[in-house]
């Protein structure tokens, strides 16, 4: 469906703004047009952070999922409380990690749970219009019954509050919009799409 590819833009010039924990690049660049042609030179500015992977932990025995609370500077305009309700996350950290082995090592850090049972839903990219970052979401089946109350590692400054809550009980959380990252709102909402083929499986 897609008219271009890679082969119709041009990147003039690249720069370093920053680079740390948030790199940021300045790109000189222009691109073919749909109408035919090529678009002026202009400059955007693009956050890379590396990808991340977020796993739904659900206990398909009891229909429950661990949920997680945390604080979050990203949030700290908003009116509601910056501690968020979501789920396990963590970054890939080096090039030989899958994103598999990332979510089981993150539902052990932050949950304290086990699972051999991970189901990929899906990727994508967060915030395309200035950041390279891309999601990978999965739903790792799990029994809730062994999960911590509090997790993460201090040496990252985690301090993760754990919760189990009936699916049900989330779902309405999601409605009322106090889920409201974004990694999470998709990931819910892919679960109830497929929740009858999770439980199948």
């Amino acid at each position: 469906m897609q008219k271009f590819n890679h082969e119709d833009y041009q990147i003039i010039e690249k720069t370093t703004v920053r680079e740390g924990f948030l790199s940021l690049y300045k790109y000189r660049l222009k691109h073919r047009l749909f109408a035919g042609g090529w678009s002026p030179e202009f400059e955007r500015e693009v956050m890379e952070r590396g990808h991340a992977v977020m796993v739904i932990p659900y206990d398909v025995a009891r229909d429950q999922l661990v949920v997680l609370e945390q604080f979050r500077i990203g949030a700290l305009q908003q009116q509601d409380s910056p501690w968020l309700l979501e789920f396990v996350a963590g970054m890939i950290d080096k090039p030989e990690e899958s994103a598999l082995s990332v979510a089981k090592r993150e539902l052990e850090e932050e949950a304290g749970l086990q699972s051999d049972d991970l189901h990929y839903a899906l990727t994508y990219l967060s915030t395309p219009g200035g950041c390279t970052e891309k999601i990978s979401i999965y739903i790792a089946e799990v029994d809730s019954t062994k999960a911590v109350e509090h997790g993460g590692l201090p040496t990252e400054n985690e301090d993760i509050k754990v919760h189990v809550l009936p699916r049900s009980e989330v779902m309405n959380l999601l409605e009322q919009g106090k889920i409201n990252n974004a990694a999470s709102v998709i990931g819910l909402q892919w679960l109830q799409l497929h929740l009858e083929q999770i439980r199948k499986s």
